[in-house]
């Protein structure tokens, strides 16, 4: 089986942020995502009945919208994007008491009772997948950087897991689950690898391990089309990036942009490495699987597994030795104060921590949690 990479210029990027639909009262989800999408719908003039809106989009639940970026050159005019078209969901939302809520995981919400999306893919999804299926009421932000040539593709996303537990710490926003706090930083993390295809990817020597891969999964009807590969960190062929799909959802445009930024510079500095000849390490397996479980578990806390030697270090302390290090390249690419937006995120609280304090403050009350969420997007 040929899989063609499509042409991308390098670095550019693209975002997508997914967001919950929470009651203005009551601070639980409501299943309204096909209203609202009507509603922008009918706003944007020049959408014909059939066509779907570029930018907001169906996701799994009923409950959730999907707001992405077309192809940028700079995390700003990405920010800008998202900004205008969360603007046009507000426009229905706000007259339906519907409010924008955006974490790995909704605190208080029952998965089970949560309504899903009227397409053949996603029922097809739940049927085969049961009660791991239902359970995913989970939101993240996926960030696609360009890369240009096939052959980086691979060690990039080798080089992007073995920063796995770096992301996950400074986005990990999902302690609550059902109502209870898990004692993880990120539930959605353990969660969402549950599903068939999900979780960490498999380490690729070239690009037709790749592709025998895909064509495995075809053949033996795992997967019906390569969208449905739904790893940690993944190629999408189609448009030519590389998919970061580590972070937990995000409560503020600043923290979408600091993500966008880390992802977009690490990716630049790996394909500058790899032009100069040099050769990304590959990490083993088993510290891949513990470094993601240590960020879930412990989040800005976790000491973390640097190299196949073994050496660790607080992942803190090693990711600000990286934003040293990343700080010419964010020049090259106009990120330098999106870049310096994760050292805010260290030094204010990752999205778990602001949750247990609001809760703590609220003797325990999960729906001042949500509240604080929705009023932070507001501040996007």
């Amino acid at each position: 089986m040929r899989i063609d990479f499509a042409e991308s210029r390098q670095s550019t990027l693209g975002l997508e942020w997914e967001i919950a639909l929470v009651d203005r009262e009551s601070g639980d989800l409501r299943s309204v995502a096909q209203e609202i999408l009507d509603g922008v719908h009918a706003n944007h003039g020049n959408l014909g009945p059939d066509e779907e809106h570029p930018h907001v989009k169906q996701e799994l639940l009923l409950n959730t919208v999907e707001i992405v970026t077309g192809v940028c050159d700079t995390v700003a005019q990405a920010k800008k994007e998202l900004h205008d078209n969360m603007q046009a969901v507000r426009e229905i939302a706000d007259p339906m008491g519907v409010e924008l809520f955006s974490a790995g995981s909704h605190p208080i919400a029952q998965p089970s009772t949560q309504p899903v999306t009227d397409k053949d893919r996603y029922g097809k999804l739940i049927d085969r997948t049961q009660w791991w299926g239902r359970q995913m009421v989970i939101y993240g932000v996926h960030v696609h950087v360009g890369v240009d040539h096939k052959s980086k593709v691979l060690p990039i996303v080798d080089g992007l897991i073995n920063f796995q537990p770096h992301l996950q710490a400074l986005s990990a926003s999902s302690p609550f689950w059902g109502g209870e706090d898990t004692g993880y930083a990120s539930q959605r993390a353990l969660m969402f690898q549950q599903l068939p295809t999900a979780g960490l990817p498999y380490h690729f020597s070239q690009w037709s391990e790749y592709e025998s891969y895909v064509a495995d999964m075809l053949h033996t009807g795992v997967i019906d089309d390569i969208s449905e590969i739904r790893w940690d960190v993944r190629p999408v062929p189609r448009f030519g990036t590389v998919e970061m799909r580590i972070a937990d959802g995000l409560s503020s445009l600043k923290d979408v942009g600091a993500m966008a930024a880390l992802t977009q510079c690490m990716v630049q500095s790996m394909s500058d490495r790899l032009d100069a000849g040099e050769r990304i390490p590959v990490m083993p397996q088993w510290y891949r699987v513990e470094n993601k479980w240590r960020a879930a578990r412990y989040g800005l806390d976790a000491i973390i597994i640097l190299d196949k030697a073994g050496n660790e270090q607080l992942v803190t302390e090693h990711l600000t030795e990286l934003l040293n290090e990343l700080e010419p390249v964010s020049k090259r690419l106009g990120c330098e104060n999106e870049l310096r937006d994760v050292e805010r995120i260290m030094r204010g609280g990752a999205g778990y921590q602001w949750q247990r304090k609001i809760a703590a403050e609220n003797n325990g009350d999960l729906c001042a949690v949500v509240r604080d969420n929705t009023a932070r997007m507001r501040l996007t």
